[in-house]
């Protein structure tokens, strides 16, 4: 079975800069990690790995320092990784984002599985891994909490509805997306961080592509645009009261009624 994973590198702080023209973040010079929910993902995957014959590539898109975190995916039991990086790319919606993660799974090769994390916490919209099947034109399935049972031609997964949890049953090759319920991940290993330090990560671009065409991608690509986007107010202000009980009772009601929250 050929499993392939989706990961992203996210940043590791909430205090990121956005470009005011694009109304994308600043990535250069913070901080970054991999996606939480991608760890998810990858462990999935791995467990898999254990029970079944089964190879793990990761796939990446992001500038080319994203390859650290296909270099932790090693760590972690990947057997292969590939960065998606082209200038072209950047600024993309999840639609262009969605579409060019298809191109490049379409020049990697035919997969069983393709597993996502539920969203990225640097988006949260949870629509780039059903996008990216969309455009693949494989069956998908959402926010997995448990996989049932592998078959030979088929998966069993629960997955976690608004109000209820359904169980299906879809054949390969199929994508799904995972939430954190599904497993905990594991830590990275040193022994293979050790072993795996110089495997090679491939890099494709848009010239690797079946579609060339500029206007699918990037912001060129993207048919939804940010009208202005801006990091929360910080407040900082503290107050420290003393008193008896009834004393900081009646205070506390007051503050709440000034700020007018009864």
């Amino acid at each position: 079975m050929n499993i392939l994973v989706c990961i992203k590198q996210v940043p590791g702080t909430s205090k990121v800069e956005v470009d005011e023209v694009t109304g994308v973040l600043k990535r250069d010079g913070i901080d970054s990690k991999m996606n939480p929910y991608d760890l998810y993902a990858l462990e999935a995957a791995l467990r898999i790995k254990e029970k079944l014959n089964a190879t793990i590539k990761v796939i990446s898109m992001g500038p080319p320092q994203a390859k650290e975190v296909i270099s932790e995916a090693y760590s972690l039991g990947a057997d292969e990784g590939v960065l998606i990086s082209d200038r072209r790319f950047a600024g993309a919606d999840v639609l262009a984002t969605s579409y060019t993660l298809s191109q490049g799974v379409r020049k990697l090769g035919d997969f069983s599985l393709i597993i996502c994390g539920k969203q990225t916490t640097d988006g949260d919209t949870a629509q780039v891994g059903p996008e990216m099947a969309e455009y693949l034109g494989i069956t998908h399935v959402a926010n997995v909490r448990k996989i049932v049972e592998l078959k030979e031609e088929s998966i069993i997964l629960e997955m976690d509805m608004p109000d209820t949890i359904e169980i299906v049953e879809v054949k390969y090759p199929c994508l799904i997306t995972v939430d954190k319920d599904i497993y905990p991940p594991r830590l990275p290993s040193y022994r293979k961080k050790l072993e795996t330090a110089n495997r090679e990560i491939g890099i494709i671009s848009l010239k690797d592509f079946e579609d060339q065409d500029e206007k699918r991608y990037g912001l060129n690509g993207s048919p939804t645009q940010v009208e202005r986007i801006f990091p929360p107010e910080v407040n900082e202000h503290r107050e420290l009261w003393k008193g008896d009980s009834k004393e900081l009772s009646k205070r506390f009601m007051d503050k709440l009624n000034n700020l007018k929250l009864l």
